[in-house]
């Protein structure tokens, strides 16, 4: 136990024969039960696992008949804390990147009621230029604007780091059915704690690479179905959040500057076919075009202000 909680640790794995068996060996002795979620790995990780077993009371193996993606083997953890009625449940990868050092810091603010969920941001640790690979450096941070955008929570950042917590509240709250299954996880589930007005904390941490592990995602086409998927869970958190469970004016602020937002493309298209084909530009259709342009920009930053203020004791 921790601080007195019982505590799960959730590890979604997925070939992970060279590594797995450091993350079980690592695993502080504070933890409850180290719950294994094999999501239908080719390699010899079961065999690992249950080799494991054997010198580990604390290990639980769940096997996937189905491969459900890095999300649904973490769903299948949070019901398997959920259902056995755990304090709390933290997320660590079966790559061995995720230091477990950082337990404490990330279970005292959920033990201690602070939060009912935490992350570690490795964007703000001082060393992440320097040591996260170029590619997820600028991808996460791209992603994690958006989050920003579509969660509702401003104050966080790497919005795709796994390395987390969560409280049993939010555990028995949320529908772990629902969550994205792929990599777009953490920026789902940011989006669905937002609508129930859950806390969420970042903790610094450093960044940990080429320690052996293989990553099996490919940024230049997750960030394109993130994207997509911030896209939908934006719009699903503003009818959830502020029309169906309660109501604010940002929605309407957000829709009309959206709309003016589009219509200024045809005007503006408009514009440059009149001056390519009469070489003149119609005063009117010039005025009407900055006029949605900049009216749209204005109420999509007031409605972000709004969301900003409504969410700021969400820390």
């Amino acid at each position: 136990m921790f601080e007195g909680k019982k505590v799960a640790a959730v590890v979604p794995c997925y070939n992970e024969e060279t590594q797995i068996k450091n993350v079980i060996d690592t695993m502080p002795s504070y933890i409850d039960s180290i719950v294994i979620i094999d999501d239908c790995s080719t390699d010899n990780t079961i065999q690992v696992v249950q080799n494991s077993i054997l010198q580990h009371s604390k290990v639980i193996l769940i096997e996937h008949e189905k491969n459900q993606g890095v999300g649904g083997a973490i769903a299948t953890g949070y019901k398997y804390a959920r259902d056995r009625d755990f304090d709390a449940a933290v997320v660590m990868a079966g790559d061995g990147q995720m230091d477990p050092i950082y337990l404490p810091d990330l279970l005292k603010p959920i033990t201690s009621g602070e939060a009912n969920y935490t992350k570690t941001n490795r964007l703000l640790s001082g060393k992440a230029y320097d040591k996260i690979p170029k590619t997820r450096y600028w991808g996460n941070s791209i992603l994690s604007l958006l989050t920003k955008i579509a969660s509702g929570y401003w104050h966080i950042a790497d919005s795709q780091s796994g390395y987390t917590a969560i409280d049993k509240k939010a555990l028995h709250t949320i529908d772990w059915d629902l969550m994205y299954k792929r990599y777009g996880q953490p920026n789902d589930l940011l989006v669905r704690l937002n609508i129930y007005n859950y806390t969420v904390k970042d903790i610094i941490t450093e960044p940990v690479y080429n320690i052996g592990e293989q990553s099996k995602m490919k940024i230049y086409k997750v960030i394109y179905t993130i994207s997509w998927l911030l896209l939908k869970m934006f719009f699903y958190r503003l009818k959830e959040k502020y029309v169906i469970r309660d109501f604010h004016p940002l929605v309407f602020f957000y829709l009309s500057g959206f709309f003016l937002t589009f219509i200024s493309i045809p005007l503006f298209i408009r514009i440059i076919y009149f001056w390519i084909a009469f070489d003149h530009i119609p005063k009117v259709n010039f005025l009407a075009w900055m006029f949605s342009v900049i009216m749209g920009i204005q109420f999509i930053l007031f409605a972000m202000w709004f969301d900003m203020d409504s969410n700021k004791d969400l820390r």
